[in-house]
């Protein structure tokens, strides 16, 4: 019987623990940012910026950067495709 309660115990505990560990993670995933021209960038150090893809349209863009406080940011700003030429 106290075999079976101990049992019951610790995976409640590990079931608790697990769901704790995903909180912290979403915790720590910063928050998409939407760029305006009133946005402060405080860009240290730029991380990950999504590729331009070849086509003739404004596209959506995401660049992942550390600020001077070492913070992580996620921008996204809209830029115009590679794909127009003017022939």
């Amino acid at each position: 019987m106290k075999a079976l309660l101990a049992l019951a115990l610790s995976s409640l505990c590990a079931t608790a623990m697990a769901g704790e560990a995903k909180t912290d993670a979403a915790q720590q995933q910063p928050v998409v940012e939407q760029y305006t021209y009133a946005t402060h960038l405080d860009i240290a150090k730029v991380v990950s910026m999504s590729e331009v893809p070849n086509v003739c349209a404004v596209v959506p863009m995401k660049m992942e950067y550390d600020d001077s406080k070492g913070e992580r940011h996620i921008l996204s700003y809209k830029v115009m495709g590679n794909g127009c030429s003017n022939s």
